[in-house]
């Protein structure tokens, strides 16, 4: 079992990179177009949609729903450095 959580835990920072590398391409566009590091509306959508997700896989919506917040606070934080033009 402790094998399957490993394997499982380094899958979900895979996916957590190739998710950061995608942010960071819309972070940059974003910056680009001078465009708002946040977008409630599509982060309410997320919020909404995850839950629901999270209902029909039986997990915890309320869960899923501080982990979406957790990462979209963190995509935030990486769309404003690259709207300063720090790396």
């Amino acid at each position: 079992m402790r094998r399957s959580i490993d394997n499982i835990d380094s899958a979900l920072i895979h996916l957590l990179a190739e998710r950061f590398k995608c942010t960071r391409k819309v972070g940059e566009l974003k910056a680009r177009l001078n465009l708002p590091p946040a977008d409630p509306a599509r982060e309410a959508h997320q919020i909404a949609r995850l839950r629901a997700l999270a209902s029909a896989a039986e997990l915890d919506p309320e869960f899923a729903e501080k982990f979406l917040t957790f990462l979209v606070t963190e995509v935030i934080r990486h769309h404003e450095i690259i709207r300063a033009g720090t790396p």
